[in-house]
């Protein structure tokens, strides 16, 4: 079977954020380290960076945390999926938690939030959301 490895960087996100670890690794790949680029830019997270590795290269996500502890990230959604791909259109780009949260989409120029699309006027492929 065949997994979708943005669902498992996320759901690796999403596990060790719950157990409030320092850092997260996984396998990396151009399309996760662009969504780790995103997750820093809007805040939810500290750094990223990829450790070279011999068989593979590993992506290092840096979890960030309030000041007593409380989470920055509170769920990291799959939006589109293998099975089912989910696409907006220009004009109609989605919010997340009436634009608290972040929308992060797959376009012609890149991986960006739907802020950012709805900025440049285009639309693409809905790939997560973050809150």
């Amino acid at each position: 079977m065949l997994t979708d490895p943005v669902a498992d960087m996320l759901a690796r996100i999403r596990n060790a954020n719950k157990a409030l670890h320092e850092r997260v690794q996984m396998p990396t790949s151009r399309l996760k380290e662009q969504i780790a680029r995103i997750l820093k830019e809007e805040g939810y997270i500290t750094d990223y960076h990829v450790q070279k590795g011999e068989s593979f290269d590993t992506l290092v996500i840096q979890l960030k945390y309030g000041r007593s502890r409380e989470r920055v990230i509170t769920d990291l959604k799959r939006v589109s999926k293998p099975g089912r791909r989910v696409y907006a259109r220009k004009d109609r780009l989605p919010r997340v938690l009436g634009g608290m949260g972040t929308a992060i989409m797959s376009t012609s120029t890149g991986l960006v939030t739907s802020r950012t699309a709805e900025q440049e006027g285009i639309g693409g492929e809905v790939i997560c959301f973050v809150w």
